[in-house]
C-alpha cells in the first residue's frame, strides 16, 4: 500500500472502479440486517455508542487522520513555525485533491457500515440459531491434536503466568492494529488499486465470518469450558471475556433493555482471518520485507493466543485461515486486481518531480 511519498500517484481513475463492490456489499448487508431484525423483533444498535455517537466519531477519525498525513509534512518542509501555515496549504493541495477526499469518504463510509451491519447481525445470531456447535469443535480439536486439548497443551508448554500477560498483548493489539491500517490503506496511501482491494478484502473477511457465525453458532472454549482457563494469571483478555459475557446475557434477556451487543461467536476466528488477508497482501503487494516478515509472525502469536486464552478452537483458527485467504480473492475480483504477486514493474505510477507544484 506504500504509504507516504508527496504527490498524488494513482495508477487508474479511482471514480471508475475502487470501492464499487464494497458499497454494494455494505448495502447489501444493510438490508439483510433491517431484515433479520424485523423478522425477530430486534433493535439495530451503534456497535460503539459508549464513545460517541458515530456521526460524530467518524468525521474526527477521518480528521485526525488527515492531521497526520499533512501537519508531520507541512512542519519537515517549514522548517520555521512561521512558515508552517504555508507548508500546510501546500502539502493540502498536493495530497488532498478532489478524487482523494472522495476516496477516503467512500471506503471509510462503506466500511463503517458493513463494521456496523456485521457487529448486528453477530448479535443476532442467538435469536436465529440457537444450536451450539461447542462440543463437535472440542471432538475436532482431540483429533486433530492426537487426543488432546490445544489450549491444555499450550498451557503446560507455555506456563500459564507470563505467557498469559504476553499473548493478552497480542490479542489487545490486533484490536488496534486492524483499523490502524484501514487507515493506512485510506489516509496515507497513494496506491489507490491496492488501498481498495485491501480495505474490501477486509470487508468481504466480516461478511464471511459473519455468515460462517450463522451457519455454526459456538461459545468458544473459555466459555464452553472454562475450567481449563482458570489457572491463567488475569489478565485484560479475562475483563473482556468476562464483559462479553455479562452483555451476552443483557442482551438474551430482553435486547430492548440494554445498548450492548452481542459479541461472542467463535468459528470461524476473525482474529485469525484478517491476520491471514493482512499478511497475504503483504506478500501480493511487495510491502518491505520487514513489514511481512512482522505480519506473518503476528499471524503466528494471534493463532496461538487464541486458542491459549480460549477464545476459539483451533478449528476456529484453520476456518479463519481459508476464510481470510477467500476475502483476499473475492475482493481481488471485486476491485479489478489480478490475485498474484506484483511484479516489481507493477508499481504505481509516481508525478514526476518538475510536476509537482513548487
Amino acid at each position: 500500500m506504500q504509504p507516504g511519498g508527496p504527490g498524488p500517484r494513482y495508477p487508474w481513475p479511482v471514480h471508475k472502479g475502487g470501492f464499487r463492490f464494497m458499497v454494494m456489499l455494505a448495502l447489501s448487508l444493510a438490508a439483510a440486517t433491517l431484515v433479520v431484525a424485523w423478522v425477530y423483533d430486534l433493535p439495530v444498535r451503534d456497535p460503539d455508542s459508549a464513545v460517541g455517537p458515530t456521526y460524530l466519531r467518524l468525521p474526527v477519525i477521518l480528521l485526525a487522520a488527515f492531521l497526520l498525513d499533512v501537519l508531520p509534512r507541512a512542519l519537515w518542509r517549514a522548517r520555521h513555525p512561521l512558515r508552517v501555515g504555508s507548508r500546510f496549504a501546500e502539502v493540502v493541495r498536493e495530497r488532498w485533491d478532489g478524487t482523494t477526499v472522495r476516496f477516503a469518504l467512500v471506503g471509510l463510509g462503506a466500511w463503517y457500515l458493513i463494521y456496523a451491519s456485521f457487529r448486528n447481525l453477530k448479535s443476532f445470531v442467538p435469536f436465529v440459531n440457537r444450536h451450539l456447535w461447542d462440543g463437535v469443535m472440542a471432538d475436532v480439536d482431540r483429533v486433530l491434536w492426537l487426543g488432546n486439548d490445544p489450549a491444555a497443551l499450550l498451557h503446560d508448554w507455555l506456563g500459564t503466568g507470563a505467557s498469559a500477560h504476553v499473548l493478552s498483548f497480542v490479542y489487545i493489539a490486533w484490536i488496534v492494529m486492524v483499523p490502524a491500517s484501514l487507515v493506512v490503506a485510506l489516509v496515507w496511501s497513494r496506491d489507490a488499486r491496492a488501498s481498495a482491494w485491501f480495505v474490501t478484502a477486509v470487508a468481504v473477511d466480516w461478511v464471511l465470518g459473519v455468515v460462517t457465525y450463522f451457519a455454526v453458532p459456538t461459545l468458544g472454549p473459555v466459555y464452553a469450558e472454562p475450567d481449563m482457563f482458570s489457572a491463567l494469571a488475569r489478565t485484560d483478555v479475562t475483563g473482556l471475556q468476562e464483559t462479553m459475557m455479562q452483555e451476552r446475557h443483557e442482551v438474551l434477556v430482553n435486547p430492548f433493555l440494554t445498548d450492548a451487543v452481542q459479541t461472542i461467536a467463535a468459528f470461524a476466528s476473525l482474529h485469525v482471518g484478517i491476520s491471514v488477508t493482512m499478511a497475504l497482501m503483504a506478500e501480493l503487494l511487495r510491502l518491505h520485507r520487514g513489514v511481512r516478515v512482522f505480519l506473518w509472525v503476528f499471524l503466528a502469536l494471534t493463532v496461538v493466543s487464541t486458542v491459549y486464552l480460549g477464545w476459539h478452537y483451533f478449528v476456529d483458527a484453520l476456518g479463519g485461515a481459508a476464510l481470510g485467504v477467500a476475502g483476499v480473492w473475492i475482493a481481488a475480483r471485486g476491485t479489478g486486481n489480478a490475485f498474484r504477486r506484483r511484479s516489481l514493474t507493477d508499481q504505481p505510477v509516481v508525478v514526476p518531480e518538475a510536476s509537482r507544484p513548487a
